[in-house]
């Protein structure tokens, strides 16, 4: 039961840096010396120390280490990246003991991080609250096992099923949803958008009602039909553009030539070539329906607005699944999908 505790701390340390490891996972880790806490840490960003080596960093007494367990929601690392492997600096301080959540399926690590430790004589325990710790870093997961980003769909629809009112763009949820859609573009790696829907809506893409990290903007523009100088092309966050036409880079916009064949899977690896984790697709109905279609997505999120009826216009895109959580914000319903392939 310990364990459980100890990892779970783990997570919610983990957790607080979502949406700001890209491409790395969300990891925090937790030191315990004969039943008290005496380190925590999280990795902060790609770059910067592992959660290991801060939980370590903040150890007021290191003569302790040797009669510590630490605690680590994904298995140590074993490479060497941007910072030198967790595993070996665990081995070096020779700690008493390591619980570990979830094994790291990633092919530079998946069990050699564990293995260094368990043949340096130290006690490794792997597994705790392994559901969870994987739920953690399911973007992480979904991109290293599937070889492609982890796909939220995400609409807002009128109470009669319309994304628009004469197809022009109108204003579905609330002030309230909207900031919440705005939390989520914050947690996400990329957001993704079709042509029709820039044209109409001039989206910026940005996080603007809360604070956080602007995620990548993905424009799917095949004729380069959308023009210089709107949002999506400021410099607020990096742009990739993908289209029939041309390549290369320019500022923050990057050109990714792509044809309408096999368009979907040849998308899903240039997005895993460019090491995109997560992608919110915010339309519009054609690209939405399209992912729908091929079963490509883990999780989607509707919003509907109990009260407005629009009678004309771009119709919803249609979604079979039952949702696994329905949830009222003022006039809006939000409800939650997962895909079946969960």
């Amino acid at each position: 039961m310990q364990d459980e505790l100890y990892i779970k701390r783990c997570i919610e340390l983990a957790q607080k840096a979502l949406g700001k490891t890209y491409p790395n996972p969300l990891v925090g880790s937790v030191i315990v010396h004969n039943g008290e806490v005496i380190g925590e840490g999280y990795h902060h960003k790609a770059g910067e120390p592992h959660a290991e080596i801060n939980a370590i960093n903040s150890v007021v007494n290191k003569d302790l280490i040797p009669e510590s367990t630490i605690y680590v929601s994904l298995e140590p690392c074993a490479h060497y990246g941007r910072t030198p492997p967790c595993a070996l600096k665990i081995k070096e301080l020779g700690f008493k003991k390591v619980v570990i959540g979830a094994m790291d399926s990633h092919d530079k690590v998946n069990g050699k991080g564990k293995k260094i430790i368990q043949d340096a004589g130290i006690e490794v325990i792997s597994g705790v609250l392994e559901k969870e710790c994987i739920e953690l870093n399911k973007r992480f997961f979904t991109y290293h096992e599937k070889k492609r980003p982890y796909i939220i769909l995400k609409w807002a629809e009128s109470a009669d099923g319309f994304l628009d009112k004469d197809f022009k763009p109108t204003s579905i949820s609330n002030s309230l949803v909207n900031q919440f859609v705005h939390q989520l573009r914050g947690e996400e790696h990329a957001i993704l958008v079709g042509t029709q829907t820039a044209l109409n809506d001039n989206p910026g893409l940005t996080v603007r009602n809360v604070e956080g990290i602007n995620p990548v903007r993905i424009l799917i523009d095949f004729d380069l039909k959308v023009p210089g100088d709107f949002k999506i092309f400021n410099n607020e966050a990096k742009t990739l553009v993908f289209n029939s036409i041309r390549e290369g880079s320019e500022n923050n916009i990057h050109w990714i030539k792509i044809g309408k064949e096999n368009f979907l899977s040849d998308l899903m690896n240039a997005l895993y070539k460019e090491q995109i984790q997560s992608v919110i697709i915010e339309g519009g109905r054609f690209t939405l329906q399209q992912f729908i279609d091929s079963d490509l997505w883990d999780e989607a999120m509707v919003i509907k607005n109990d009260n407005l009826k629009l009678e004309n216009g771009t119709r919803a895109p249609e979604l079979n699944p039952k949702p696994i959580k329905i949830q009222t914000v003022r006039d809006n319903t939000l409800s939650f999908y997962l895909s079946n392939s969960h």
